[in-house]
């Protein structure tokens, strides 16, 4: 079984980069730290440091190890703070967002949890959907927002509710708006574009409905990161799509210009959970606010 103490001093001097630095940050002597990590590294066959010159580097072992001395560190200094306030401490609403969606979809769904008369503390993560669904499960989040329901493949008991659908929009900076002689769709023949990466629900739906359009964009970047994909657009490399409705949004904050919109080519947004029938506060504002007020109808 893995002896936490040690565990402890390796991580501080793995952070601090120094046995001596460490030893002041724990109130220890060095020899104290040193023989401890010595004793880690013995039961478990391993060698976590080793010395370059008068430094001390992490081996490969050592950077693996640290990963994981993180992450328990991190979780056990969540619950330290927990047990200290008590009964009145805020609620943890922990929630992972698959990294397709966009910034202002998640923020929208999100601020109203703000608001509830229950205090929510909102730790939010940025992932790939399978990565998230997997901490989902064993119950390391509370909630995955993502673009695409619950996959089929996946052995993971998680139940998918749909939050909503909408149109795209068409965007571009003034100077290249500009240049945009045709009217919409026509104008996106022959103009450089920024499409969502492979990864996304929406790339596949937006080049069938390009292709059934008989428009072909020179496609010049792609991008799994929407906000990525909007700083380049707003810099004029090309034009870019996002849902439509947070377009006035889009246009205020990147100051860009609407070419146009439609119906034809949608974009879903889904909550997963583990509960089929949802109790967490966070999760009910979200879900309930997202149908009257974002996705009405």
């Amino acid at each position: 079984m893995l002896n936490y103490r040690q565990l402890h001093y390796f991580w501080a001097v793995a952070k601090t980069g120094s046995i001596v630095r460490a030893s002041e940050q724990l109130n220890l002597t060095p020899q104290t730290i040193s023989g401890q990590i010595s004793l880690f590294e013995q039961t478990w066959n391993i060698q976590l440091f080793q010395r370059v010159g008068r430094q001390l580097e992490l081996t490969e072992t050592g950077r693996q190890t640290l990963i994981y001395a993180e992450q328990m560190f991190q979780i056990g200094g969540e619950l330290e703070a927990m047990l200290r306030a008590g009964p009145k401490e805020q609620i943890l609403f922990r929630v992972g967002v698959a990294d397709v969606v966009p910034k202002s979809i998640v923020y929208s769904l999100l601020a109203p949890t703000l608001e509830l008369d229950a205090a929510l503390r909102i730790n939010c993560r940025e992932d790939k959907l399978e990565r998230l669904l997997a901490d989902l499960a064993i119950q390391r989040l509370d909630l995955v927002i993502s673009d695409s329901p619950m996959p089929s493949h996946l052995d993971i008991k998680g139940y998918s509710q749909k939050l909503g659908e909408c149109g795209v929009s068409f965007f571009a900076a003034s100077a290249l708006a500009e240049r945009l002689s045709a009217p919409f769709p026509a104008c996106l023949d022959n103009a450089p574009l920024l499409i969502p990466g492979h990864e996304t629900v929406l790339r596949s739906r937006l080049l069938r409905w390009l292709a059934e359009q008989n428009v072909h964009p020179r496609i010049i970047g792609e991008f799994d990161d929407s906000a990525l994909m909007q700083a380049f657009g707003q810099s004029g490399s090309g034009i870019f799509v996002a849902p439509s409705v947070i377009a006035d949004e889009v246009c205020r904050q990147y100051a860009v210009q609407l070419i146009g919109q439609t119906e034809a080519v949608s974009e879903s947004f889904y909550a997963i959970s583990v509960e089929r029938k949802v109790s967490h506060p966070g999760i009910v504002a979200i879900t309930e606010s997202a149908r009257r007020a974002l996705f009405p109808g």
